[in-house]
């Protein structure tokens, strides 16, 4: 890798293909040529970066040749297709699908929490974890390191923007359908608010909670709670972590909750961990976090520590982060950063 690279995006016109070309100029991470890929629709439109303007190329028929790292947020048919081509082709892949989180030889990295899983590449990619995940990582590592994790209980509240421009949009439609209607009476008269038929969730998002977070899988849980469960595992080397999660969907724009009820194999108080959360890269504790005040910022926000009676040992407390932000983009920039300090670092040993 240069210190310099060649930089491509593949899904460079969504959502967080978008937060992708505005940190690379925020972060002033030092691009040498930008390459940027969609799908064929989107194909010879040109957009602004910098002082570029840079012509949309189709991923599905790209030559990745001369890239050092290319990002990857296009959905996970697309990574499985394609990051095995951008990779051979000699660049580094940083994944933001599920396609590649689950294979043992792509390392998983949250980048203030386990950045030594980038020492070893074999397929050339590396993967960024769900959104929700990303969230609670940099919060239960250092509570983990000091009085080691034991069990997780987690129920989640999901902004709709980590369903895409199609949850925005589905969101959008029914509160405009919404418009006029009974809604403030709705808890004193019962009678329900008729909305468009969703689409994105099993019930309407407007209005309403969706505690059926897209398609059930293994013993009832839902992909996104599996998700929760199998990336903690691997992201904080726990193999056998006992996780319980209930992914619900809310009516938020932007910004994942997680209230988390977490079991430690030693004592931990509420004054301890706060200490520790204080000084954890990446985390700010806030005496009320919220989604609001999360959506833009790069830290996720821990607030609400107190002891968990249920257990032995156990905290509950509640997480909440920008998940398109932290969540998806500057992950994996973050990623980007760290590979490239290494290469730098490497070149500077090589040189004495």
């Amino acid at each position: 890798m240069k210190s310099n690279p060649n930089v491509g995006v593949v899904g460079a016109t969504g959502l967080v293909g978008e937060m992708m070309r505005g940190l690379l100029a925020e972060r002033n991470f030092p691009v040498g040529d930008l390459r940027l890929f969609a799908s064929a629709r989107s194909a010879g439109k040109t957009i602004r970066w910098q002082d570029r303007d840079i012509v949309i190329e189709d991923a599905s028929t790209a030559d990745f040749a001369g890239l050092d790292i290319v990002f990857f947020s296009a959905g996970g048919s697309t990574s499985k297709e394609l990051a095995p081509k951008a990779a051979a082709a000699g660049a580094v892949v940083i994944d933001n699908s599920s396609a590649w989180r689950s294979d043992d030889q792509v390392p998983l990295v949250v980048a203030e929490v386990n950045p030594h899983a980038l020492d070893n590449l074999p397929r050339g990619i590396v993967a960024n974890p769900n959104c929700t995940t990303m969230a609670a990582m940099p919060v239960l590592k250092p509570l983990h390191d000091a009085a080691g994790l034991k069990k997780l209980v987690v129920s989640t509240y999901q902004a709709v923007s980590g369903g895409g421009i199609a949850g925005i949009e589905e969101l959008d439609g029914q509160i405009q359908a919404g418009a006029g209607k009974d809604t403030a009476g709705l808890a004193s008269n019962g009678h329900a608010v008729d909305l468009p038929a969703p689409v994105k969730w099993a019930v309407p998002i407007a209005f309403n909670v969706v505690p059926l977070n897209y398609v059930l899988g293994e013993d009832d849980y839902t992909e996104e709670e599996l998700k929760l469960r199998d990336e903690s595992r691997k992201i904080l080397e726990i193999p056998g972590l006992p996780v319980s999660g209930t992914c619900v969907r809310v009516p938020v724009y932007s910004g994942h909750s997680l209230s988390i009820n977490a079991e430690f194999e030693r004592p931990l108080s509420p004054a301890q961990a706060l200490e520790l959360l204080g000084k954890a890269e990446g985390v700010v504790v806030q005496a009320v976090p919220n989604p609001l005040e999360a959506t833009g910022k790069d830290p996720v926000f821990v607030g609400r520590v107190r002891v968990d009676p249920t257990v032995e040992s156990g905290l509950a407390l509640f997480v909440v982060g920008d998940n398109l932000r932290k969540g998806a983009a500057l992950n994996a920039v973050q990623i980007a950063e760290v590979l490239l300090k290494r290469r730098v670092g490497a070149e500077a040993v090589s040189a004495a």
